[in-house]
Order: structure tokens, then C-alpha cells, then sequence
């Protein structure tokens, strides 16, 4: 790694902005033959922090203020006003060195859609290919829609906390189905899920791609460049103004620059470099270079509310008076050996699940925690608890991201518009009563557990209505923001080259045309590998060969 560039120069053939999931993924995957020169570049540092490596201090990395942008939303008429946090990492990986590294794809049919609505090439058996790509699973070495040699390492939970199985329990005593394979051709049910994990430590594209590449005479990653607008010859991009120790300086592209910082940061960039809805820019006397309405907008992220239980048990994960033995020996067990509970994400058991029988697919994820929430300031659970977090898989509701001042020094707008659409109240109202019976199940009963959220006086609808409101928040998912289409309207083609202009592309979740049923990692890192075979003009890899049940439109 590097905070300067190769012999002084700062013209390459390829500028990748951005060194978060997509581009990590990126800027290895250009700079892989050796032909062209590379710069990715990051606002943030390095990714080699204990909170960052150790799978369980999740809380404890997107609370470290300097690993995080600090982001928060508008105020939010649908969760009474309040301001949401919006996490999103600055540092080396991006936001997947501070997420929970759970190894997810979505539903097949998400990507079927993606096709139907303009992006051609997108459909799963297109996709799968890139998605196994990256991929070296430990558990499933001979299966057709895992990677057996891919650079991302995918485990499932070595030792996981035996409350999962009454979960896992819950749910199948109340008429589900078992997953045994969460990112295979039917995923709904309940069971454990795999990780990003190696070793008992993160993995994420920093340490999966880039680190290995970083001593490449063609790649330089320049660190603590914040990058502040895209500049164009004509309609062409050709360079980036960076802040960089202070100063300004310019970065030339010989051949594209792609836009990598993200649903948040992508369209901030493109707005702040003249791409964008012409009257907004011209009241904050940003230079037009094209107008192109969409940038920003379809805002989209997964909304949770969960409902937490406290025990006096000790099975779940946390800290109390009586298991300090047993903590100590977590902790040197892990120093020592890389195992034990610090080696696990904590968010090992989940289901997919319809809470609509008539749905073609699940419309909610059902995250088990075997542990309290922690509190605000302390990055470990105090006491013994557990939960069940229903997440919103398809949200009606659309957002999008303005600008505050024409500058990318200032945070922009971001307001995601959550609960804006009365359905996504009405779903959530559905997941939280079901999270309730799983919760309450024979499996859990030896716990003797008492619900603190919502709460035993919380009975009826509008009790459970005005429990998110008060309560609900983001899992970190934005999406959308420069959504991919063969549409006029949308903000870039099914080869990420952003409309009207040259030279520019964007690969990374702000392209999703629509948000996809699950964790959104594993899908950035396959659009950047997706978005590598197009920029170097390389075929795409035959598709997948499927059997024709493995892609459905019907219930299953």
C-alpha cells in the first residue's frame, strides 16, 4: 500500500475512485495483466485495525469515528422526525471492512428482474459467473453456484452459539422451511449463514484483492485523497481534482476514470462535477456538463426494527460478572489461536421467509442475534440478551441524495424517504408480530427471557405502528442512486458508462436498478467484476447453465 504514486507521475490509464468493495475489486482486476497503470483512490486509510480484523468488534469498527464518514439522514417524517445514521466506511475496504460480513446474493429472481426492467446482461445466469468468480468457499467445494478459487474467503460460523439452534427451531416448528444454502438457486427458509471471513479474521476486498496485488508497479493506491470533482475536456472525463495533504492536485486519465465511492458519495461526485438535474446545479453555480435528471434519485435501502428479549441466562453472547472466566479465556483464546466467539460476525443464523404465502420470493430477513444490542459509546453487549431483526427485503419507498453546498467537502443530502410508502409500514407491522411468535416459541422457552422492544403493553397494531416508528433504522444497504438501464432516464447503461458524456463509468451499488433481497457486499464486488471485463473490453463469461428450475417466477 501507498499514499504517493508510481516515480511521481499522476497520469494513468485508469483512475478508480474509490477504494471501497467495488473498487478494491476493481483497481486489482485492471492492474492484473501488468498492461495498464492503475490509481485507486481513497479518502481514508488503513484497514489494519483490531476492531476492523476481529470479526465480533462490528460495532466497535462503525463506531470508531475515523473508519466512518459519520453520514445521517434528513430528518425522517415516517420515524417521527428523527435522523437516521447512515454508516459508510472511510477507510481501505470501504464499508465492507466495517460490515458484518455476511456472504449473501440475493434471490435469483432479483437479477431476472434487473433484466426484464433494460439491463440486459444482468440476469442471474449472466451474473453467477462473476458471483463465483470472487468466491473461495470452504464448505461447498464441488457446488455449481459457489467459487472453489476465488480471492474472497467464505466460511460458515466454525462454532456458532447454540441459541441459534433454538432460532433455527423456532422457525421450522412454525411451518418453514431449512436453508442449507442461503446463495443457492432456492434460498428461503431458516439455517446458518456463511461469512466473509479467513482464518478468524475479516475479509474483505482490502484484504482479499488489493493486499495482494499492492506490490504491482502498475497499481498505486494512494490513501487520503480526497477527490473533489471530475474535470472534462469537451464531454470527456480526463482527469480529477484531489485534496491531497492539504493540497489540490490533479489526476490524469489516459483511458476512463470509474466512479467507486458508493450510493452516497458516486452522485454527490457526479453532481459536483456537472452531471446532474441542470436547475438544481445551476442555483448552487455548478458548471453544466450534462443534464441528466436522474442522478441521485431511487434511493433505496433495507429498514429493520428489532425486537429484543433480556435473560439471565448466560448463552448468549456478552459481558457480565459472572462470565468474566469466561470472557478472558475468549480473549486469549482468540489472541492465540484465532477462534472462539471473537472469531465469529455474531449474525450467524438468519430466514428468509414470506410473510405473504402468495409472494414469489422471501419479502423478509429475519436476523437472529444471540446477544444484547450494545449501547451507544460501548462496542460490546453489557449483560445477556438476544433478538430478531426483521428486515424489509423490497421497500416501496425511494429516496435520493441532493447536495448541501457545491462542494464534496460538505456531507451531502441524503434522504432515503423511509416509510414513505404505507406498504412498507404495513409489512413491517406483519414481520414484527411474526418475530413475536418465533420469539415466544417452545425452542426459547428455557431462556425465560422478557421482551424489552416493543414492550408487553405494545398489543395492538397502532402500538406496533408507533414501536418502529420510534425505533426503525436502516441496516446500511443504500442503493440505487446512478441506477443502470437502457432507459434515457437512467443514469447509466448496462455497461456503467454514465449517459451523456465520455470516459466515465460508475461500478458499485448505485447502479442497482433496484435493491436486491439480501446483504449488498457480495453484489458490489460482482458488479466490479463485471465492470473489470468491460472496461478492458474482454467477453463475458458464458453463462451459467441452469437447470430450469433453478430460476422461478412461481411461490415455492
Amino acid at each position: 500500500m501507498s499514499n504517493g504514486t508510481s516515480g511521481g507521475s499522476r497520469r494513468f490509464d485508469y483512475l478508480v475512485i474509490g477504494a471501497g468493495s467495488a473498487g478494491c475489486a476493481l483497481a486489482a482486476r485492471l492492474s492484473e495483466d501488468g498492461r495498464h497503470t492503475v490509481a485507486l483512490l481513497e479518502a481514508g486509510g488503513s484497514a489494519r485495525h483490531p476492531y476492523i480484523r476481529t470479526p465480533a468488534a462490528v460495532a466497535a469498527a462503525i463506531g470508531h469515528p475515523p473508519f466512518n464518514w459519520g453520514l445521517t439522514t434528513a430528518p425522517q417524517p415516517g420515524l417521527d422526525g428523527r435522523r437516521i445514521p447512515i454508516p459508510r466506511g472511510h477507510v481501505l475496504g470501504g464499508s465492507g471492512s466495517l460490515n458484518g460480513m455476511v456472504y449473501h446474493r440475493g434471490h435469483p429472481l432479483d437479477y431476472e428482474d434487473w433484466a426484464r426492467a433494460g439491463a440486459a446482461g444482468w440476469g442471474y445466469a449472466r451474473v453467477l459467473p462473476y458471483f463465483t468468480r470472487s468466491e473461495n468457499n470452504e464448505d461447498y467445494p464441488t457446488s455449481a453456484y459457489h467459487g472453489h478459487d476465488g480471492p474472497i474467503n467464505v466460511r460458515f460460523p466454525t462454532r456458532p452459539n447454540r441459541m441459534s439452534t433454538a432460532f433455527i427451531d423456532s422457525v421450522v416448528g412454525l411451518g418453514f422451511p431449512r436453508c442449507e444454502d442461503f446463495v443457492g438457486p432456492r434460498p428461503e427458509g431458516v439455517g446458518l449463514r456463511q461469512a466473509t471471513i479467513r482464518q478468524g479474521q475479516r475479509e474483505s476486498t482490502a484484504t482479499a484483492f488489493l493486499a495482494p496485488a499492492s506490490a504491482r508497479r502498475n497499481l498505486s493506491v494512494v490513501t487520503g485523497a480526497r477527490v473533489l470533482r471530475v474535470l472534462f475536456e469537451g464531454r470527456r472525463a480526463v482527469a480529477v481534482d484531489v485534496l491531497q495533504e492539504s493540497q489540490k492536485v490533479k489526476y490524469e486519465a489516459l483511458g476512463e476514470i470509474i466512479l467507486c465511492a458508493g450510493a452516497i458519495h458516486s452522485p454527490q461526485l457526479l453532481l459536483c462535477s456537472g452531471i446532474g438535474d441542470r436547475d438544481p446545479l445551476a442555483s448552487l453555480d455548478i458548471p453544466m456538463v450534462h443534464h441528466l435528471p436522474a442522478v441521485g434519485r431511487d434511493l433505496q435501502d433495507h429498514l429493520a426494527s428489532p425486537v429484543r428479549m433480556s435473560t439471565r441466562d448466560t448463552a448468549p453472547y456478552g459481558v457480565s460478572l459472572r462470565t468474566v472466566p469466561r470472557s478472558l479465556w475468549n480473549v486469549l483464546e482468540y489472541v492465540v489461536a484465532r477462534r472462539g466467539p471473537l472469531s465469529s460476525n455474531v449474525f450467524e443464523s438468519a430466514a428468509f421467509l414470506r410473510t405473504d404465502p402468495g409472494l414469489d420470493r422471501p419479502d423478509f430477513q429475519f436476523v437472529f442475534q444471540p446477544a444484547k444490542f450494545p449501547r451507544p459509546g460501548i462496542p460490546i453487549p453489557l449483560g445477556h440478551g438476544f433478538g430478531v431483526s426483521p428486515v424489509l427485503l423490497y421497500p416501496q419507498s425511494r429516496g435520493r441524495i441532493t447536495l448541501s453546498s457545491p462542494s464534496m467537502l460538505d456531507p451531502p443530502l441524503i434522504d432515503p424517504a423511509l416509510l414513505a410508502h404505507p406498504e412498507d409500514l404495513a409489512r413491517m407491522v406483519r414481520a414484527v408480530k411474526l418475530c413475536r411468535r418465533i420469539l415466544s416459541a417452545a425452542p426459547f422457552s428455557r431462556y425465560q427471557a422478557s421482551e424489552d422492544l416493543p414492550g408487553t403493553r405494545a398489543t395492538s397494531e397502532a402500538d406496533i405502528e408507533r414501536f418502529i416508528r420510534a425505533t426503525a433504522a436502516t441496516v446500511h444497504h443504500p442503493v440505487g442512486t446512478c441506477r443502470m438501464g437502457s432507459d434515457p432516464d437512467s443514469v447509466v447503461d448496462v455497461e456503467l458508462k454514465v449517459r451523456g458524456v465520455d470516459g466515465l463509468r460508475v461500478a458499485d451499488a448505485s447502479i442497482f436498478p433496484r435493491i436486491i433481497g439480501g446483504n449488498t457486499n457480495a453484489p458490489t464486488v460482482m458488479v466490479a467484476e463485471k465492470a473489470a471485463d468491460l472496461v478492458l473490453g474482454r467477453d463475458a463469461p458464458a453463462p451459467a447453465m441452469l437447470d430450469s428450475n433453478d430460476v422461478t417466477r412461481q411461490p415455492f
